[in-house]
C-alpha cells in the first residue's frame, strides 16, 4: 500500500500576500509573524515556519464536499513556497504532533477515524488504507483541530 501527502497549492493563496491588513481582515484573515520555530505549520510546504517568518492565518475549507462532513478551520500559509509532496513518508509538520486521521470513501462520507500519537502516523495511515473502501484521509492536529494535510491512496 502506498500513499501520497501533498501540500495545498500555493497559487490559491498568492493573492493574499499582496493584500494589506485591512483587505485581509475583510476576508477574516490576518498576517502573522512566527514567534518560534515550531507552532506555525505551513499547509503548503508542510513544514513549520521559522521564527520571524511571515504567514497568513486564514479560514480554509479543507473538505469541500456536499455531505455532512464538509469541514473548515484556520490554517497558516507562507509566501514563496511550493506545495510539498511526500510518498510513503510523513512530512516534517506531522513530527511530534498527535494527529486525528479521518478516513473517507470516494463520496466524501466518513468511514472511520484514528488517533496517531507522535511517531505513529505512518502506521496509522497504512492501517486505515487496509480498508479498500477508504479513498483518502484528512489529517488534523488532534489538539487544535486544524487541517494538516490530505493523504491519498496511490
Amino acid at each position: 500500500m502506498t500513499y501520497t501527502i501533498t501540500g495545498l497549492g500555493a497559487e490559491q493563496f498568492a493573492p493574499l500576500f499582496a493584500m494589506d491588513d485591512a483587505a485581509l481582515a475583510t476576508r477574516g484573515a490576518r498576517r502573522v509573524t512566527a514567534s518560534a520555530d515550531r507552532g506555525f505549520p505551513c499547509r503548503i510546504s508542510l513544514e513549520d515556519a521559522r521564527a520571524g517568518e511571515q504567514l497568513i492565518l486564514l479560514h480554509h475549507v479543507s473538505h469541500d464536499v456536499e455531505t455532512p462532513y464538509r469541514s473548515a478551520y484556520a490554517i497558516y500559509v507562507r509566501p514563496d513556497v511550493r506545495a510539498a509532496t511526500y510518498c510513503d513518508e510523513v512530512p516534517p509538520v506531522f513530527e511530534g504532533r498527535p494527529l486525528a486521521l479521518r478516513a473517507f470513501d470516494s463520496a466524501g462520507m466518513l468511514q472511520t477515524a484514528a488517533l496517531a500519537a507522535p511517531g505513529d502516523a505512518d502506521k496509522a495511515i497504512r492501517d486505515l488504507f487496509d480498508d479498500e473502501g477508504i479513498a483518502y484521509i484528512d489529517a488534523h492536529n488532534a489538539a487544535h483541530g486544524c487541517f494538516a494535510a490530505r493523504i491519498e491512496r496511490n
